[in-house]
This record gives structure tokens, sequence and C-alpha cells, in this order.
């Protein structure tokens, strides 16, 4: 795995350093032609020059292959986790869904090892801020990535938890975990929500995060956070910064950059048209949850693709 070439440096805006910026994805082979929808999105809308890690199953990588370019990369977990976390085929969903099985974690998903990737990618990274972006998102505008710095300081996403802005239900397991996991003594729950795709982390900042949480449970990081499947990487990066940085280098805001249809029942033609027209201001793509199931030649002809 090659991920340690630097980045060919962007401008910064008036007064602002001048850091370098990688996009994370991880995905999956049942996502790969969302992936490509998001990868064609990113090379038309997204600006400057950066680097795009696509993080997948060793089975997946020689089809995500297809959507490598000069600055897209494939990259195995096998070179991000360790070996004694393994994937099989899992018989109780007559061998179409994969999990991950160790001797120190309870039995994972996808969906919690693609969270376990983000965090593993930044210890392979020379790049100071690392923008996550899931695999069903779509670029509609112009964006740079500049948008996530002030400075030296990194933009944190965070929403106070009210009754305009709900969270999602395992919010309150989630809390708990991160307060257990980083050695936060109360509160349990934080009133505020982390989660959302299209934000970023500083690379340091992750990596000082692990060895917090190595040196709270005595443990390694991963096994640490794994030992209980209720979990969110969101949740665990921003208390982390909140709680325990006392915000250092970042910055807070509230307003999203990606629209997403979170919950609910594949969308038609008209219904991704609407939901499209009802994008913000400062939104500049949308996000439709794949398992959902919104049919991807929908999202393309929407697109105008």
């Amino acid at each position: 795995m090659n991920v340690h070439a630097q980045s060919s440096s962007r401008k910064a805006p008036a007064g602002a350093q001048n850091l370098t910026a990688c996009v994370v994805t991880a995905s999956y082979a049942p996502d790969f032609e969302r992936c490509r929808l998001l990868c064609e999105t990113m090379d038309r809308h997204v600006e400057g020059s950066f680097r795009h890690l696509l993080l997948v199953e060793s089975r997946d990588v020689q089809k995500f292959k297809a959507l490598e370019t000069a600055r897209r990369i494939v990259v195995d977990e096998r070179d991000l986790l360790p070996s004694w976390l393994r994937p099989f085929s899992d018989p109780s969903s007559g061998f179409k869904r994969r999990i991950w099985l160790s001797p120190w974690t309870k039995p994972l998903r996808g969906w919690h090892v693609q969270q376990l990737r983000r965090i593993a990618i930044a210890e392979h990274l020379d790049e100071q801020v690392l923008v996550y972006c899931d695999s069903d998102v779509a670029f509609l505008r112009p964006f740079s990535l500049s948008a996530f710095n002030r400075g030296n300081d990194i933009r944190l996403y965070r929403r106070i938890s009210d009754a305009g802005h709900v969270p999602a239900p395992d919010d309150h397991l989630w809390q708990a975990n991160a307060a257990r996991i980083l050695g936060i003594a109360a509160p349990k729950t934080s009133g505020f929500d982390y989660i959302n795709t299209l934000i970023a982390w500083r690379r340091d900042t992750v990596r000082a995060m692990r060895r917090h949480i190595e040196l709270v449970s005595g443990k390694g990081w991963l096994e640490t956070i794994a030992s209980d499947r209720k979990f969110s990487e969101c949740t665990l990066y921003g208390r982390y910064v909140d709680e325990v940085t006392g915000g250092a280098h970042h910055f807070v805001e509230s307003n999203e950059f990606c629209r997403v249809h979170w919950n609910g029942t594949p969308m038609t033609g008209d219904e991704i048209n609407q939901f499209i027209g009802s994008m913000g201001p400062g939104q500049v793509a949308i996000g439709m949850q794949s398992f959902i199931g919104t049919d991807v030649g929908q999202l393309r002809r929407a697109l105008g693709l």
C-alpha cells in the first residue's frame, strides 16, 4: 500500500495555512455503482489538488480498482487492520452477508469495520485534513476542501440534539460507549450530534485519540472500541475533541454540506428531483442511504448523467 505519497499542495484562502487534504471513502461491493457515481461527481465538482482513498475489504479490491485514477487509490483493509480480525461469509444470512470475527472483539458487521478503517487510515497518511465522504453521496455543486479549515483549525461538525434535530435511535448507546472508551466521567450523553457525511477530522487528532484510548483502557484502540457493537466513530471523535482536548485546533459549525436522505423508502425520479430542489444554499451534495434502495439509474437521470 502506497498511501504515504503527499498530495499536491492546494492554494489556501487569504490568511489560511496551506493544509493538505485527503478524501476518504469506506465502501463495499454492493455499493460499487454508487461509489462510481460519487467518483464521477467528485471529479466534476470538487476543486483543487487532493487524493481520494477508497477503503475496502480484500475481496473487493480488484472490483474497485476500476475506479482508480492518478489521484484515486484503492486501499485493502488488510493494510489497515490487524491480522487477527478477519471476515467470513455469515451462514446465518445464507452466506449473503459478511461478519468479522476475532478473539478480542464482538462479531462485527461491515458498517462496524468501515468505521474502524476510517480511524486506522490516519496512521498511514501525510495529509493534515481527512475529509470523510460516504460512497452513497453525489456532488451537484462546486466545492473546495478549503471549506474545512480556518488557518490551522479544522471544522468540527456538531449539532445540538433537540426537537428540531432528533438523533438516531441508538445515539444514547453510542454516547454512553464513547464516554466509557474515552474515560469521560460525565455526562454519558453530551446533547450533541456529530454524525454526518462530508465532514473533516485532523490527522494528528485522530492519532492522539487512538493513543488516549489505549492509555485509558490499557488495551489496543481497536479492541477497546469493538468490545461493544454499539459505537459511532463520529461520536467518539467529536467527544474527544470537545471533552478531552477542549476543542483544540477546531472550530464548530452545524450547517451540513450534504443533504442526506437517512431513512424511508426508495425514492422515485420525481421525489429525487424534489429532494434536490430542497437543498439549502450551503449544501453541495446529496446522500441517499444505500440500504434504502433508491435506484442508482434514477439518481443518474436526476443528475443528468
